[in-house]
């Protein structure tokens, strides 16, 4: 599986520009933990940066910094890991390891954004996964069970 496949390609953006309130609401209200900071380049939506609960409550609220006097742009990282769509999602997940990062965006061709994958998502697939393998152990000693019984 790739990385396009499983992303959530309903994700909820920000603008540099934007108020660190109006930034927190838009987490409350699609109930997200971190925002992909967006820029609008030749027609495509372009991430820049990231967003998360914690750069506000680490750098804003923690250094009891005025709310009203910072932006997104002033608080965001910069420094974005962009995934392409087409990579596989143990590739991505070890991107994610190294630079240690939770959420990624997923970029097309033309570095477009296109979802958003989360170590969340990751974990669910394979956990899913798992529990397939699981039930295929138990089925396999019930089909054995099943064929004892028959007479000779």
């Amino acid at each position: 599986m790739n990385a396009g496949e499983l992303c959530n390609r309903d994700v909820v953006t920000a603008t540099r520009e934007m108020t660190i309130m109006d930034a927190a609401r838009l987490m409350r209200d699609h109930h997200v933990g971190c925002l992909v900071v967006v820029e609008t380049r030749d027609d495509r939506v372009e991430p820049v940066g990231m967003l998360t609960d914690r750069d506000i409550v680490v750098e804003i609220i923690a250094e009891a910094v005025a709310i009203d006097q910072v932006t997104v742009g002033d608080v965001m990282t910069y420094a974005v890991l962009k995934v392409p769509e087409d990579e596989s999602v143990f590739d991505t997940a070890q991107r994610m390891r190294a630079r240690g990062v939770r959420r990624v965006p997923i970029v097309s061709s033309t570095c477009s954004l296109v979802g958003i994958l989360a170590f969340d998502d990751i974990l669910e697939m394979l956990s899913e996964e798992l529990s397939i393998l699981a039930r295929l152990v138990s089925r396999e000693a019930e089909q054995e069970d099943k064929k004892r019984a028959l007479p000779c």
